[in-house]
């Protein structure tokens, strides 16, 4: 397959900010394992350091991920088993000044939310094109909604403002890894994410959205020349 000069810089830029990610991972660390094309970059090294020694378990946020992972041969556990991680790595979307994030293109986004929380530092790896100024710049927002009454939740999303698409895959309804659909949100409000966050969860049909707000993550952004690092504290896990 061939790549143009710009596809080929975006997936450097993700390889550095992959590498980098792993320098915050220490030996007998339980550590949430994200989804999507620069989380499964950080799977692959991850893979290249327990080979070499390191002594790790994973928790995947989704069954692509879970298959990626076994295939490398990266130990997994559960939440149950492990409901508190010292860390998590995962991919974002769009990222705002504030450090605060759009997720789930994906499709992922329930089990990456709930990983995140349990985690004590949350790390994100992204190329500098996720940077945006304000939430929604770039990406539409992706919201988890229950599969019974989703034209009538899409209805309800709507009168939030925007437009609310329900996301497909090869022609029929795209289901995640939760059994539910994805609305594929654009439009909306995100000046006040907190606000519309909150708006959307009140929904009886809405399952999570795709705003990660508050995680104080720590950002590794990745450029055609290096990775740098926006450093957050570390949160208490519950």
């Amino acid at each position: 397959m061939l790549y143009s000069a710009r596809e080929g810089g975006v997936l450097d830029a993700k390889r550095r900010a992959a590498a980098r990610a792993l320098d915050f991972v220490d030996q007998g660390m339980v550590v949430g394992l994200g989804t999507g094309s620069t989380a499964s970059l950080v799977l692959h090294g991850l893979a290249e350091r327990i080979a070499a020694g390191l002594r790790i378990v994973g928790v995947p946020t989704s069954r692509q991920t879970e298959d990626l992972a076994r295939r490398l041969g990266i130990p997994l556990t559960t939440l149950d088993d492990a409901p508190e991680l010292d860390l998590a790595i995962d991919g974002a979307d769009e990222i705002d000044p504030a450090g605060q994030l759009i997720k789930g293109l994906g499709g992922a986004l329930w089990r990456e939310k709930i990983v995140a929380r349990a985690s004590a530092r949350f790390v994100v790896v992204a190329d500098e094109s996720k940077l945006v100024p304000r939430l929604g710049t770039r990406a539409p927002l992706p919201v988890e909604i229950a599969a019974f009454g989703a034209r009538a939740t899409v209805r309800q999303i709507e009168r939030l403002g925007g437009e609310a698409t329900l996301r497909l895959h090869d022609g029929r309804s795209f289901i995640t890894d939760g059994g539910n659909l994805i609305a594929d949100c654009r439009g909306l409000p995100l000046d006040e994410p907190r606000s519309i966050d909150e708006a959307l969860r009140a929904l009886p049909g809405v399952v999570e959205t795709g705003l990660f707000l508050d995680l104080r993550p720590v950002l590794v952004i990745g450029t055609a020349e290096s990775a740098r690092v926006i450093a957050a504290t570390p949160r208490s896990v519950g």
